[in-house]
C-alpha cells in the first residue's frame, strides 16, 4: 500500500515517539497542502491562531515522513466521519474549533466561518500592531479605551497599555476592572466609528466585557515592572481591588500548585526548547514540580540542557514562561487540567 493510500486512511502509520502538539500539527497539515490550499485556511483564522501557527511553520526542522503521514491520518481519521452533504456541519465547525482553541478564542473565528462576516470595527484591532492601536485610542476618553482594552486579547491589551503614559495606565485598568457589560448599542456605535476608519461589514455582538478577571488577565502579560509598579497603584486606590486582581493572576511560580496529572498534560503540550529557557527563571519549586513529573530518563536530559545553556536574557526568560501560561490557561479553559491544584483535591 503507499503513503497516499495509508494518509487516506488504510492502515494507520506508526505512532510518532514524541507527542506533536496540536499547533504543530497544524503547521505540518498546512505546509503539507501548498501554498495555495493553505492561504485559503489562513484567511479563516483570527491573528492570534495565525501567527501561533506561523511561528511553528518556522521553527519546524527534521520533520519524519511518518510524523507527516501520521498528522495527515489523524486529520483524514477526524473528518472521515462527517457525511460533508451540509448535515450538522455547524455543530462540527464548532466543536472542532471550540477544542483545538478554546471558547474564547474560537468564537469571534466561528462567527466569521458561519455569520460570513468580515474583520471589521474592533476585530480590525486584533490585525493591528500594539503601538499602532495605541495611537488609535490614545486620545479617546479612558472609558472608551478600557473598552478596546477589554475587547481585545489579554496579550495584546497589555501591550497596547504598556504604549500609554503610566497614569492614563492606571485609569484604564481600574475601568477595565469594573466594567461588566456594556449595552450591545453602545458596543455598535463604538464599531461603526471604527469601522468608518477601517471600513467593513457586520457589528461586534459581544455584550459581556471586562470584569476583574479581565484585568487580572492583562495584568498576566505585562512586562514584570509594568505589571508591578501598576499593581502598587491600584493598591493605593483600592486595595481590596488590588487584592482579588492578584488573587485571579496566574504566573510560573503556580505551576507548582497545579496537580501532577495537570503537569503531565502541559508537559505534553511544551516544546522542550521552551521548557528549558522557561525554567532558567524558576525557582527550585517549580523545577521539582516539572522534574518529578518527567520519566527519571527525560528528567536528567532536561538536566542536563538546563546545564549546558548558556546566559539568558531575562525578556526571553518572560517570554518562554509566557507561551507556557498561554497554554495552561488554554488548557484550563478546555477542561483539560485546573489550576491552582483544586483538580487534586476533587480526585
Amino acid at each position: 500500500m503507499t503513503e497516499q493510500s495509508r494518509a487516506a486512511g488504510g492502515d494507520s502509520p506508526q505512532k510518532p515517539q514524541r507527542k506533536i502538539p496540536r499547533v504543530e500539527q497544524a503547521a505540518i497539515l498546512l505546509m503539507s497542502l501548498g501554498e495555495a490550499d493553505a492561504a485559503e485556511i489562513l484567511k479563516h483564522m483570527g491573528p492570534k491562531e495565525v501567527q501561533r501557527v506561523g511561528v511553528a511553520m518556522a521553527q519546524m526542522k527534521d520533520i519524519s515522513k511518518d510524523e507527516v503521514t501520521y498528522v495527515l491520518n489523524q486529520f483524514v481519521e477526524a473528518v472521515g466521519g462527517q457525511t460533508g452533504l451540509g448535515v450538522g456541519n455547524d455543530d462540527y465547525i464548532r466543536a472542532m474549533l471550540t477544542q483545538a482553541l478554546g471558547d474564547d478564542k474560537a468564537a469571534s473565528l466561528i462567527d466569521r466561518i458561519l455569520i460570513g462576516g468580515n474583520t471589521t470595527g474592533l476585530d480590525t484591532l486584533k490585525w493591528m500592531e500594539p503601538r499602532a492601536v495605541g495611537d488609535i485610542i490614545r486620545y479617546e476618553h479612558p472609558q472608551i479605551q478600557a473598552i478596546v482594552i477589554s475587547y481585545l486579547d489579554p496579550d495584546q491589551a497589555a501591550e497596547i497599555l504598556a504604549t500609554l503614559d503610566e497614569k492614563v495606565r492606571l485609569d484604564v485598568m481600574m475601568r477595565v476592572a469594573s466594567l461588566e457589560s456594556i449595552q450591545p448599542q453602545a458596543l455598535q456605535e463604538l464599531n461603526d466609528i471604527l469601522e468608518k476608519q477601517f471600513s467593513g461589514g457586520s457589528a461586534a455582538q459581544t455584550s459581556r466585557i471586562g470584569g476583574v478577571k479581565r484585568a487580572a488577565d492583562i495584568m498576566n502579560f505585562m512586562d514584570r515592572s509594568i505589571e508591578g509598579t501598576l499593581l502598587d497603584s491600584i493598591k493605593d486606590m483600592d486595595p481590596d481591588l488590588a487584592t482579588t486582581i492578584e488573587d485571579l493572576m496566574f504566573v510560573f511560580d503556580n505551576l507548582k500548585d497545579i496537580d501532577d496529572r495537570g503537569i503531565q498534560a502541559l508537559l505534553r503540550e511544551v516544546s522542550s526548547e521552551v521548557l528549558v529557557v522557561a525554567l532558567k527563571g524558576a525557582d527550585d519549586a517549580v523545577q521539582e514540580k516539572i522534574f518529578k513529573n518527567m520519566s527519571k530518563r527525560a528528567a536528567e536530559l532536561l538536566q542536563d540542557d538546563l546545564e549546558a545553556k548558556g546566559p539568558v536574557k531575562v525578556s526571553d526568560v518572560e517570554s518562554a514562561q509566557k507561551d507556557i501560561i498561554t497554554i495552561a490557561r488554554r488548557m484550563a479553559e478546555a477542561g483539560e487540567i485546573t489550576l491552582g491544584g483544586a483538580g487534586e483535591e476533587m480526585m
